[in-house]
């Protein structure tokens, strides 16, 4: 490794590096998918969800891009190579989507929050981790594996730049670039939105920073001795091993995910001092912390069902481009939407 630098550490610095991006963009650029989701249906505006347009386009031009010159195994992705089931990404899209708005965060956001000071978000992270491993590896896993199984489709490719590929007879790097590169244009296609400084940096650090993981995982899964998936940010199981690691930390578990989740609290923390927005905060209705606890839970569950949540499937398997990508994406917003509506205005 560079610099003598151990296997482990690289993997930890990549995770918390990327993670603390992520953190600085939450509490700095106001990057947050349920808030994109409320500005475009409550507020006719459509600047944080190109926000997320843009990053997903920035973070499949840099993977492509690295895959192209051989810095990122990307046929060895965890998206590629893990069974996809329409089911489960559609199901779980909708409670998840459904959860985030009940909690009023999604698992980044909440991790986001916790870190400006937010201990009601302090009790979302933690129902979400126990919620998220319960279905994971707990007593639901066994009815989630067969489930999954039942209805997964044995594809042959598992994302659109393969596919269309092999249709049109052009390298498969060159299509997933366009498609990128298209997505990219499709965010910037509003005069507000370039006019927007922060908007704009914001959003594209957060492509890379999701770029990063792909880069970091896979130089060490290719080049080290030691075995490593090759993974980039998410915010759903990876809150579970953090508490598992801060019960067990002497049997190890310091991995990629709990790194990322340090990074982004450390980020969060950094940019709420930033803005001067740091203060704590508690629940003081047991309403309010009741709807926020069932959301919990059902984003743990969603999240594992479909997964990855709006960061794990919203950006990181959308810049590989995976099949799964804008079906549970498109899932997570009609459920939010949906109770969003419940919340806002009721449905009669």
């Amino acid at each position: 490794m560079p610099g003598g630098i151990s296997e482990p550490l690289m993997i930890l610095m990549f995770g918390f590096a990327g993670g603390m991006i992520l953190g600085l963009a939450a509490r700095i650029g106001r990057f947050c998918t349920l808030g994109a989701i409320e500005d475009l249906l409550y507020q006719q505006s459509d600047t944080r969800l190109r926000m997320w347009g843009l990053a997903i386009g920035v973070a499949g031009i840099t993977a492509f891009g690295l895959a192209g010159l051989g810095l990122f195994d990307i046929s060895a992705n965890a998206y590629w190579i893990t069974p996809w089931s329409p089911l489960a990404s559609v199901l779980g899209g909708l409670l998840f989507g459904y959860g985030m708005s009940l909690a009023g965060n999604c698992g980044f956001g909440a991790l986001a929050r916790f870190g400006g000071g937010d201990l009601r978000a302090f009790v979302i992270v933690l129902v979400m981790g126990i919620s998220a491993y319960v279905m994971m590896s707990g007593p639901f896993a066994r009815l989630r594996i067969m489930a999954t199984e039942a209805t997964s489709p044995a594809f042959e490719n598992q994302s659109y730049a393969q596919i269309l590929g092999a249709l049109t007879g052009l390298p498969m790097i060159w299509v997933g670039l366009a498609i990128s590169a298209l997505i990219c244009l499709a965010a910037l296609a509003s005069r507000d939105f370039l006019q927007n400084r922060r908007a704009l940096f914001w959003g594209a650090m957060v492509g890379i920073a999701v770029t990063s993981g792909w880069f970091g995982t896979s130089w060490v899964a290719t080049h080290g001795f030691m075995p490593q998936p090759v993974q980039t940010h998410t915010f759903s199981a990876p809150l579970g091993e953090t508490i598992i690691f801060l019960m067990t930390a002497s049997g190890g578990g310091l991995s990629f995910g709990v790194a990322s989740v340090f990074g982004v609290l450390a980020g969060a923390f950094c940019g709420s001092l930033i803005k001067g927005h740091f203060r704590w905060e508690a629940c003081e209705d047991p309403r309010e912390l009741r709807r926020q606890m069932l959301g919990a839970v059902c984003m743990g569950f969603g999240a594992v069902l479909a997964f990855g949540c709006t960061v794990g499937q919203g950006i990181s398997a959308f810049s590989v481009l995976s099949f799964s990508a804008p079906i549970t994406f498109a899932a997570i917003f009609v459920g939010a939407a949906i109770g969003l509506r419940q919340l806002i205005t009721g449905f009669a």
